[in-house]
């Protein structure tokens, strides 16, 4: 028999409902001759409710605290998941992400997979049941809960998925596959066939939400072919694998932006080996994703440094900075060493790996937001990315120019 792994999102279990919807739904997977094991997360908004619990006892809630916590979020769906597969006539069990053999780092809010043992999942498959897997979650070495960070059910299903060797990898949610824009920003956005790795990771590292980013790099590593799905209908989604020499034919797959990003300066630094080590350390060690990064070119020995974060980590970011500022200052001028950080900042990214072959889509992006008004404060650039940040209140606008500069829309 095949093993068909299933993960569903909030929305998808937000109601019993939709529960009962998503219990008939792997019941029929699993008549249909195959091993179903289904990933699911917390009910929808049930996450930020016990955040607001948490801070409700305690201004400052401990991470490894805070994990226990929040991991009951999708312990409720589980739990509700098997009852109602079992009361339709299906035979479920529930395990959380520690009981499914999910083993993690220590560090708590945001732990990475370090191992899965798969072999109770497996006995239970053999047995004829549907598991129920809590995503989001698992253990320490020494039996500490922790937690994935957000989006982290696509990277528990991605991972059980490698774990079982499965033959086929569902992320079900309340959207009918990858778009090429956001349609609630680009109301006529189409859906996507088929993407490789590389590019949705690049679209999921610059604002599309339908994927973690970190689950989509676990997925290329490990040669985990999935499909993006409606959990509402049975229409075909969108398969994500490794890239084919056909997909080369379409240089823009799609247009993403990101949002509520800020900028960090750091300015009158020394121009001297070591300081962007230094900086970049202390972020890597507080855990706190840096995206765009800008040095200026030094004529004076003193030079400016600027990176793009989210904006709910720039107080962090400057924590962890302030300890090292007299390190970046030259001789006799730390006072003119300061952090500067900026809000409002949104990133807007076109991707496709057709652009390696093609030249002129730079050029084009900057044409048509000059054209509208928008103004570019960074840019980035990979083989099959171009990047820029600009004025948030300007995002919706820029990405609709670039969408239908590149002849993305719906029947183009």
């Amino acid at each position: 028999m095949a093993i068909l792994v299933q993960k569903y999102g909030g929305t998808s279990v937000g109601s019993t409902e939709r529960i009962l919807n998503v219990a008939r739904r792997t019941l029929e997977a699993q008549r249909a001759g195959n091993q179903v094991v289904v990933v699911v997360s917390a009910m929808s908004g049930e996450t930020n409710r016990l955040i607001e619990l948490a801070h409700a006892v305690s201004s400052a809630p401990t991470d490894a605290e805070l994990d226990v916590l929040l991991a009951t979020g999708e312990q409720t769906t589980i739990a509700l998941l098997a009852m109602a597969i079992n009361s339709l006539g299906g035979q479920a069990i529930s395990l959380t992400g520690a009981q499914a053999g999910i083993e993690t780092d220590s560090f708590h809010s945001m732990a990475r997979i370090s191992r899965i043992s798969a072999d109770r999942v497996c006995g239970f498959l053999n047995q004829g049941k549907i598991v129920v897997v809590a995503g989001f979650q698992g253990m320490t070495q020494d039996g500490r809960i922790t937690t994935l960070g957000r989006g982290g059910s696509d990277l528990s299903a991605i991972a059980m998925a490698a774990a079982l060797q499965a033959d086929c990898c569902q992320i079900l949610t309340d959207v009918e596959g990858v778009f090429t824009c956001d349609p609630r920003i680009v109301p006529d956005a189409r859906k996507i066939d088929e993407i490789s790795y590389d590019e949705l990771l690049e679209m999921a590292s610059s604002g599309s939400k339908v994927m973690q980013s970190r689950s989509v790099e676990f997925a290329k590593k490990f040669g985990v072919h999935f499909e993006v799905r409606s959990s509402l209908n049975n229409e075909p989604g969108t398969m994500v694998t490794e890239e084919t020499e056909k997909m080369e034919g379409v240089v823009v797959r799609g247009v993403s932006l990101l949002g509520n990003q800020s900028k960090v300066t750091i300015t009158g630094v020394a121009d001297r080996p070591g300081f962007a080590a230094k900086i970049f350390g202390a972020l890597s060690d507080a855990r706190i994703r840096v995206d765009m990064i800008v040095q200026n070119v030094s004529h004076t020995g003193v030079t400016d440094v600027s990176f793009t974060l989210a904006t709910e980590d720039a107080k962090r970011a400057e924590r962890a900075l302030i300890p090292l500022l007299a390190a970046f200052a030259p001789a006799g001028g730390e006072e003119d060493v300061k952090i500067v950080t900026t809000g409002g900042i949104a990133k807007l990214s076109v991707v496709g790996i057709g652009m390696r072959a093609q030249s002129g889509v730079a050029a084009r992006l900057f044409e048509v937001l000059a054209d509208a008004g928008i103004n570019i404060q960074m840019i980035s650039t990979s083989e099959i990315l171009i990047a820029v940040t600009i004025d948030e209140q300007q995002g919706a606008l820029a990405a609709r120019t670039a969408h239908e500069a590149f002849g993305l829309q719906e029947n183009s």
